[in-house]
């Protein structure tokens, strides 16, 4: 082969691996039964692929020719290290033997091994953080450095979690499947669960320095699509429709210094209207089908604000009927307080201000910082100066986000 020819096949090597790694791996996960021995298969096929492709050509079939050449690595390596441990030689053996099964390697059993490791990864007897570093990890590829910094947390930690996650999977026999029809709505919330809790983060990050992070958000929704993708449930174009719909606000949610905008004072010229666009034919879609859930419906608030050229557009009756029927699908204290909030814009501040007293006194929104700001922006608006400030006081209290907390500061510096 001559030079051009290599160097496009080296390019190759590189294409497929930006494309179709986590595919290879999670078809390996599959066949070796175990997550630490698929990593070490992806390496070392990759690693064999530099080697071979630039000299023998590429394959017709890149990522069979990988799954296989990794399956090959491994089994060698094992029966290398089976003079030190019997039962790795019998997993070799076993391997092995499955060489010629072609069930293992239809094509529909590779299509469907993303979404079983989604499930995997996902699996309810994992906690939320586990769940979340592990997708992160398998199925979308991040490093154990990237999560760490994505989510403010050390390297070590995260990689503990990722460890005993693969070691919860290995020692329980979580099975490496999508659930069956009966389990999958149930099973199907916790998948959705953990891609939202990704794209919040990247979208309006937990605390820190900045407002938002777009590798984050931008993940999730990638995620989002490679989900609805493989499973096209109501749902999850609810969720997709949603992270698009917020999304699309990023560029105008800051000012040119990093400063935090409210919804109303943003330059709606700023937003993505192919984003928009996107999402709200999701939207659609999924309230057509007629079995949509939460995400659809906090998804169509978003549409409604979308839909409104000027923040004096907003069709607030519409948006609280919405709110209406999101508290009877998943009732929660935040989504009473966006309702509050969407009530005041439609009837008046003191309308809105009743209900937030009303939840703060039942004691479950004591501790949280946006529900104190949301408070003193109505006795501001009302007009009641020192609850104002008393508000904002405490919501500096108890805010872990930088530009939030200047916001706050320059709204009570303001009053005096």
């Amino acid at each position: 082969m001559d030079e051009r020819a290599a160097q496009l096949a080296r390019e190759r090597v590189d294409s497929v691996y930006r494309n179709d790694s986590r595919r290879v791996l999670a078809t390996l996960i599959r066949l070796l039964g175990d997550f630490d021995l698929a990593e070490e298969a992806l390496h070392d096929a990759f690693a064999a692929a530099m080697s071979q492709w630039p000299r023998d050509g590429v394959p017709d079939n890149p990522r069979a020719w990988l799954v296989s050449a990794g399956r090959f690595k491994v089994i060698d390596g094992l029966r290398k290290r089976a003079r030190f441990d019997a039962a790795l030689g019998e997993i070799a053996e076993r391997l092995y033997a499955e060489r010629d099964d072609p069930a293992l390697l239809n094509e529909e059993a590779v299509e469907d091994d993303q979404l079983r490791l989604i499930f995997t990864c996902c699996h309810p007897a994992l906690s939320a953080d586990a769940q979340i570093a592990l997708t992160l990890r398998e199925v979308c590829g991040l490093s154990t450095e990237e999560i760490a910094h994505a989510f403010l947390t050390a390297p070590p930690t995260v990689a503990q979690r990722i460890v005993r996650a693969k070691a919860k999977i290995r020692g329980a026999q979580i099975p490496y499947q999508v659930p069956s029809r009966d389990d999958l709505p149930q099973r199907l919330q916790a998948v959705l669960h953990v891609v939202y809790l990704v794209f919040n983060e990247g979208y309006s990050a937990s605390s820190g320095d900045t407002l938002t992070r777009h590798d984050l958000s931008g993940e999730a929704i990638r995620l989002g699509r490679l989900l609805l993708g493989l499973l096209p449930e109501p749902e999850a174009a609810g969720l997709l429709a949603l992270m698009l719909l917020q999304e699309s606000r990023r560029a105008a949610r800051t000012s040119a210094d990093g400063e935090l905008v409210l919804l109303d004072d943003q330059d709606r010229s700023r937003w993505d209207r192919e984003q928009i666009a996107e999402g709200s034919a999701l939207v659609q879609r999924a309230l057509s089908s007629r079995h949509f859930g939460p995400y659809t419906l906090q998804a169509a608030i978003a549409a409604v604000h979308a839909d409104a050229r000027i923040a004096a557009d907003t069709d607030w009756a519409q948006i609280v009927g919405l709110y209406d029927v999101l508290l009877r699908a998943d009732p929660s204290p935040v989504i009473e307080l966006n309702r509050a909030a969407a009530v005041a814009m439609r009837d008046s501040p003191a309308a809105g201000l009743a209900l937030i007293d009303a939840l703060l006194a039942r004691g479950e929104l004591a501790d949280y910082h946006l529900a104190h700001a949301a408070r003193a922006d109505l006795c501001r608006r009302a007009g009641l100066i020192d609850e104002a400030k008393a508000a904002y006081a405490k919501a500096l209290t108890m805010v872990r986000q930088e530009p939030e907390r200047r916001f706050l500061e320059r709204r009570l510096a303001a009053l005096d």
